[in-house]
């Protein structure tokens, strides 16, 4: 009998915050720092998460538009999701992905008992990859995890396996790309 993995267990507890008001190059300092791929947007008035930012935002509305004031380039005007996709930490790891791939996002704020205030850490392509190394057994629930990674330009995780025979060769259908769509959160 398989053992459920609740979305509490598969999180990342490092949850970095960044105020509204910072600049670009004040978040991408930050994610260097602290070698995060995105950081939890707080609005300074209440303390409530109100979105994300993450390297890809970075890249897409910043670095790819040639913004050489991204010093003045304020989080507020390139941040992800509004509003920010969370899921719940008590949920197994196959809803987490579903949440993914239904809301076309690479990162989920966890948070206890559905609340938004409650932080508790993120989901990020990266944690199904430690993940599924540590579960192996390609069941339903995991292929649903590849399904999510194998868009994932940051982990070529679908493939290794498929080189090293753990995986057949194009065992998952779809794994759609979203380049051409703008993107929300992550």
């Amino acid at each position: 009998m398989a053992t459920t993995i609740f979305v509490g267990e598969l999180m990342t507890q490092k949850l970095e915050t960044i105020g509204i008001l910072s600049s670009a190059q004040e978040a991408a300092k930050k994610m260097r720092d602290n070698n995060v791929s995105s950081l939890v947007i707080i609005d300074a008035s209440n303390n409530k998460p109100i979105g994300i930012v993450t390297e890809r935002d970075l890249v897409r509305k910043v670095c790819a538009n040639d913004t050489s004031s991204n010093s003045r380039m304020l989080i507020k005007n390139i941040m992800s999701s509004s509003p920010l996709v969370t899921i719940d930490a008590r949920l197994p790891v196959e809803a987490a992905a579903d949440v993914m791939i239904q809301n076309k996002v690479r990162h989920l704020l966890v948070v206890e008992n559905n609340d938004i205030n409650k932080p508790l850490g993120i989901v990020t392509p990266t944690d199904f990859v430690a993940y599924l190394k540590e579960n192996l057994n390609v069941n339903e629930a995991n292929a649903r995890i590849l399904e999510t990674l194998k868009g994932q330009q940051e982990e070529n995780v679908v493939e290794e396996l498929e080189q090293e025979g753990k995986l057949k060769k194009n065992s998952q259908k779809g794994g759609q790309e979203f380049e051409d769509e703008e993107p929300r959160q992550g």
